[in-house]
C-alpha cells in the first residue's frame, strides 16, 4: 500500500472513532485525541499494512484493517503509547481493560479486525457492510472464525448482521466497556 493510502486510510478512522466512548475516554481533548489517536490505530492494527490485509471501499471512506492469523497487534508500543499520552487518572483503568482485552484474545488460529471505520460523512449507505462482505469472503476463504472487540455499544448490531456474536465484556472503573465478539468459520 502506497504510503498515501495508508494516511488515508488512518485519516478515515480517526474521523469514525472521534465520537467513540473509549477513544475519547482515552483522549477527551480533540486536541490530544488528534495527536495521540493515530498512533494507537497504528499500534493496534499497523501490522495489517506490511501484510496487505488494509481493505477499503468508495475511495476510502470505509475502511478496515485486519491481522491475518500469525500477526498481532504491537503490544509494547500499545503499553508505551498508552503510559505515555493517556492522563495518569484514567491510565490504571485503561490498562486493566486492555488486560482483559489480552486474556479474552483467542490464542487459535483467527482472523482479528482491530479497526473498522466509515467516514462520519459517508455513513447509513452500506459502505460499512459492502466492505465488511468483501472482507469476510477472504476470512471464509481460510475457513477460519473472526475475532473483534467494539468499544461502541451501537455496533454491536452491525456485527451481529455479519456473524458476529458477543463472548464477552472488558470493563474497569471509568473506562466504558469494550465487547469481544467472534464469528465461526463459514
Amino acid at each position: 500500500m502506497r504510503q498515501e493510502d495508508a494516511a488515508r486510510t488512518l485519516a478515515t478512522l480517526v474521523l469514525a472513532f472521534a465520537a467513540d466512548p473509549v477513544e475519547r475516554f482515552l483522549y477527551p481533548e480533540a486536541e490530544g485525541y488528534l495527536a495521540h489517536f493515530p498512533g494507537f490505530l497504528s499500534a493496534f492494527g499497523g501490522a495489517a499494512f506490511a501484510r496487505g490485509t488494509v481493505w477499503q471501499v468508495c475511495d476510502f471512506r470505509a475502511v478496515a484493517l485486519w491481522l491475518p492469523p500469525g500477526a498481532e497487534p504491537d503490544g509494547a508500543r500499545i503499553v508505551r503509547l498508552l503510559s505515555e499520552t493517556v492522563a495518569p487518572d484514567r491510565l490504571a483503568d485503561t490498562m486493566e481493560v486492555l488486560d482483559q482485552m489480552t486474556a479474552a484474545h483467542p490464542t487459535y488460529h483467527h482472523w482479528y479486525l482491530p479497526w473498522l471505520g466509515v467516514d462520519p460523512a459517508a455513513q447509513g449507505r452500506g459502505l460499512g457492510a459492502d466492505l465488511m462482505r468483501g472482507c469476510l469472503e477472504r476470512v471464509d476463504a481460510d475457513g477460519l472464525p473472526a475475532y473483534l472487540e467494539t468499544p461502541n455499544p451501537r455496533t454491536v448490531p452491525f456485527y451481529r448482521r455479519h456473524g458476529f456474536e458477543v463472548t464477552g465484556r472488558a470493563q474497569a472503573g471509568l473506562c466504558p466497556p469494550v465487547c469481544s465478539m467472534l464469528r465461526p468459520p463459514h
